[in-house]
């Protein structure tokens, strides 16, 4: 039977979703908690990998050699860098890139490229399951760098850059290590904020509560893994 890895990059990302899950065993595994349990009928693995590319790329390969995992999904949130979605709404990576790296570099080792699709199966999957709750979502391209955009400047730059619909610390590296396992994978971001400096207020000075976002993702979730095999 499939097994389908669930990861957060915050607790507050997953906590709701392992609070859904049937039969739970809690194993701790190099600074990281699992949840192995069922969604449904799904068996799934859910696990908060910790924020950044370095914590989100030793996670998925945990989850793919010691657990089995046979596809990926990441559910947080963002920073919006589009006028084609809202604050609540998603964007589904159909690609996710870095915009911070050195593309010509890290394409030069397996997956060789730097520039990751998300698979189709699970993009439709994740837009099919927003239809039907009424969420708003596009399949879209998200960007990741090892920084938390909160000013004009840098949210700029990174447009110019990469173009965008959203930005956020996890999922080209999610995105590349599945792929460098075969493993298909995709990436869902709920938007929290614009990614300037209202966000930066909002989301770090203030200790905005994340839970409404996350409550749309962990619907989304559930609803995918019901369409899926």
């Amino acid at each position: 039977m499939t097994i389908t890895a669930i990861m957060g990059a915050m607790p507050d990302e997953v906590e709701q979703l392992c609070a859904l899950l049937d039969g739970v065993t809690v194993e701790p595994y190099a600074g990281v908690t699992y949840h192995r349990g069922l969604l449904g009928e799904k068996p799934v693995v859910v696990c908060c990998a910790g924020m950044g590319k370095a914590n989100a790329a030793a996670t998925v390969q945990v989850l793919v050699t010691r657990f089995g995992a046979d596809r990926i999904i990441f559910s947080g949130i963002a920073g919006n860098m589009t006028d084609k979605v809202g604050i609540g709404d998603v964007v589904v990576g159909k690609t996710v890139l870095y915009h911070d790296a050195e593309d010509d570099m890290i394409a030069q080792s397996a997956p060789f490229t730097a520039c990751y699709e998300g698979d189709p199966e699970l993009v439709k999957a994740a837009l099919d399951a927003c239809d039907e709750l009424g969420v708003k979502a596009i399949a879209g391209t998200i960007a990741t760098g090892d920084q938390f955009v909160g000013d004009s400047a840098t949210k700029a730059a990174i447009a110019e850059k990469v173009h965008p619909d959203c930005v956020e610390m996890e999922g080209a590296a999610v995105s590349q290590i599945a792929a460098k396992n075969g493993v298909p994978c995709v990436i869902l971001r709920a938007m929290s904020d614009n990614a300037d400096e209202a966000g930066h207020e909002v989301l770090v000075v203030k200790k905005f509560s994340i839970s409404e976002y996350v409550a749309t993702a962990t619907r989304i979730v559930a609803g995918m893994l019901a369409r899926l095999d």
